[in-house]
């Protein structure tokens, strides 16, 4: 499974936002900075520390889709499918990190797909693409 990851050690998140701004610029084809918080990487402060927020490609937003407009790719990370999505907005509510995000004038919601334009742009070098097996899921009982 491939997924964006945060480094742990010296280097800390400066909060500069060039991962958001890139994110969702390459996502909405557009400089302004209002499309911000349409990132899909969310930086935030607490505690006088930014703390980067990003996909862990958990599936949640999958489960949530009754339309099944996402999937998983064979790289294993979900993928919304712009055909099939009916724009309910159920995955945008089922993501427990807040990071499957909408335009208005947009039909559909974007998420994270470990395209690693954050991770090039990152001048503090803390993120990366992390490749990981993927993990057996439970079956029901």
């Amino acid at each position: 499974m491939k997924k964006l990851a945060v480094k742990k050690g010296e280097n800390e998140c400066m909060a500069c936002l060039t991962c958001e701004n890139v994110c969702a610029s390459s996502f909405y084809k557009s400089e302004d900075t209002t499309t911000q918080n349409l990132s899909c990487i969310q930086i935030t402060g607490e505690n006088n520390q930014a703390k980067v927020s990003v996909c862990v490609q958990c599936g949640k937003c999958a489960k949530s889709c009754e339309a099944k407009a996402i999937s998983k790719n064979a790289k294993g990370v979900f993928i919304i499918d712009k055909k099939t999505c009916v724009n309910c907005g159920k995955c945008i509510e089922a993501c427990p990190f807040g990071l499957v995000v909408k335009a208005k004038e947009r039909e559909t919601p974007s998420k994270c797909i470990a395209c690693g334009i954050c991770v090039k742009n990152c001048p503090m070098d803390i993120l990366y693409i992390k490749e990981e097996a993927d993990k057996p899921e439970a079956k029901a009982s």
